[in-house]
């Protein structure tokens, strides 16, 4: 299955023009505003034309104001969020393995893996 290759300001946009349609609170204006960033900045980030990308934590308030994943929103900028990332460097090597072997796995046993590692079935 392929997934259509999406920007991280087209993303945003459409998240955010779809909960307008039923709330005119989520205009741009109003959700920058929410998030504590300028609306030039945000027009900016959701046009893909903004000079650098928000901080991690103005990702992640981006993310819970327009009802998203921040672990999503910090993976179509390029980031980690500071929690995952300690984890990580706590053994580096190790996660780089198992990221760079979990990468050709269909979704479907990626996610059986998830389960039995959540659920302590392994």
């Amino acid at each position: 299955m392929t997934r259509e290759a999406r920007t991280l300001g087209s993303f945003l946009r459409e998240h955010r023009e779809a909960l307008r349609e039923d709330d005119s609170s989520y205009s741009l204006r109003q959700v920058a505003e929410r998030v504590g960033i300028q609306p030039s900045y945000l027009s900016q980030v959701e046009r893909d034309v903004a000079p650098s990308l928000p901080a991690e934590e103005t990702l992640v308030r981006l993310a819970h104001e327009l009802e998203l994943d921040p672990d999503l929103v910090l993976a179509m900028a390029g980031k980690v969020s500071s929690d995952l990332r300690e984890v990580i460097l706590q053994r580096p090597q190790l996660f780089a393995e198992l990221l760079r072997d979990l990468r050709t796995l269909p979704d479907h046993a990626l996610m059986r893996l998830v389960r039995e590692v959540r659920d302590g079935d392994w």
